[in-house]
């Protein structure tokens, strides 16, 4: 049985694709005093991480912040737009598009699931294609929203979301576009106006370094009008109040105030490092994992590589080898967290996740960590991904590391 006082020597490896490890700068700052969340230093705090999360979103509009998970945020995007019995179209890519649709059905919705057959279809991104194709058919505009997952977490595909607004556009169709980007945000890039989002729902725990606990609804002003209309029951999600106070940078209930000290700082350092340099770091840190799994000679999850996610790479275990075991062992043996598979593809593949307070060295263990566990399993491997993962990275520096 594993003690609950477990720490062994060193630093644990947690490269699971969120909760990230949370930088010691951003875990300083939650430890401040906690102050009146009433009080005149939290409404100047309470505007600063409003307009800050506004630069990572890319948008001039509100951004709403709850003290909640992502499926929390889920949740406040379909019930602050939509009315009961209203028709959602949604596309499977992977376990979480699956569980937003299920959500949406418990809330009364009448969700039609589109996607690509079988365990082959969470290999592959959004097909723009097919949601124009069944967009133009409803020709009574009877689907009043489209929900899609920008960067798939169980599978590591990240979707074109432009593409999607594109295929909106094209059908000539009214329907909100609703998007998780949980884990895509301040990783991979994302742009809530320019895409002509309505709602993008984000989390904490991911690409902007926090532990679990803060959620996001970045909204559109089409999103607002919905809201005014729609009926589905809602108190804590509403919309109305939290537009109104956090005018003055209050919020209409008690905020997470300390993750929001948290929250400030996480923007600080992302943007000063400029979002630009952020996605170009984590885009090459997939490249070199990709090379790593290839150098093994093992399947990619995802099977396109323009769709390649910048956060987190899935790595496909040989048949008759169970991929749980093999994490099991890699986190037994070397104190390293991955991924497990989930959904449709539990067992048959784990996850090497790559975002926010990571660094060549961090990746190029975990992958070391991989390797051994793969062949202490009994996986025959073409050969060293840590090899190539190091080769590709001597050769590929990050611009902005390279100092005169």
């Amino acid at each position: 049985m594993l003690k609950l006082d477990f720490h062994p020597s060193g630093r644990h490896f947690l490269q699971i694709p969120g909760p990230s490890p949370v930088p010691d700068r951003v875990l300083r700052a939650m430890s401040l005093p906690t102050i009146d969340h009433r009080g005149p230093e939290f409404g100047a705090l309470g505007r600063k991480v409003l307009a800050d999360m506004q630069k990572i979103f890319k948008t001039q509009h509100p951004v709403m912040i709850y003290p909640a998970s992502g499926t929390g945020a889920w949740e406040a995007a379909l019930v602050n737009t939509l009315s009961a019995g209203d028709a959602v179209l949604m596309f499977e890519t992977g376990h979480f598009a699956a569980l937003w649709q299920k959500l949406a059905t418990r809330l009364g919705l009448k969700s039609e699931f589109l996607g690509l057959p079988g365990v082959e279809g969470w290999r592959h991104g959004i097909q723009a294609d097919m949601i124009e194709t069944r967009l133009k058919a409803d020709t009574g505009h009877t689907i009043k929203a489209v929900c899609v997952v920008h960067n798939e977490t169980s599978t590591g595909v990240t979707s074109d979301i432009a593409a999607v607004r594109r295929a909106m556009d094209n059908a000539n169709h009214p329907a909100l576009l609703l998007v998780d980007t949980i884990s895509g945000l301040a990783s991979a890039d994302y742009r809530h106006d320019e895409w002509g989002v309505d709602v993008t729902v984000s989390g904490s725990q991911k690409g902007l370094m926090l532990p679990p606990g803060i959620s996001f609804n970045a909204l559109s002003p089409k999103a607002i009008e919905a809201s005014k209309s729609a009926t589905l029951p809602k108190s804590f999600w509403a919309w109305d109040e939290m537009l109104e106070m956090n005018k003055t940078g209050y919020f209409p209930y008690t905020p997470n105030t300390n993750l929001m000290y948290g929250l400030s700082e996480a923007c600080d350092m992302i943007l000063g490092e400029g979002l630009e340099v952020v996605f170009a770091r984590h885009k090459r840190w997939s490249q070199g994992a990709c090379a790593a799994v290839n150098a093994w000679g093992l399947p990619i999850q995802c099977a396109d590589p323009a769709l390649y996610s910048p956060i987190l790479t899935g790595v496909m275990t040989p048949e008759g080898v169970d991929a749980d075991a093999v994490r099991k062992l890699i986190y037994e043996r070397f104190d390293c967290s991955l991924g497990t598979g989930l959904g449709k593809v539990k067992g048959r593949m784990f996850r090497i996740g790559h975002l926010g307070d990571c660094n060549d060295l961090t990746l190029i263990a975990a992958l070391a960590a991989c390797e051994m566990g793969l062949k202490l399993s009994g996986v025959s491997l073409a050969g060293s991904g840590v090899l190539a993962a190091m080769d590709y990275f001597s050769a590929h520096p990050i611009p902005a590391l390279i100092r005169s």
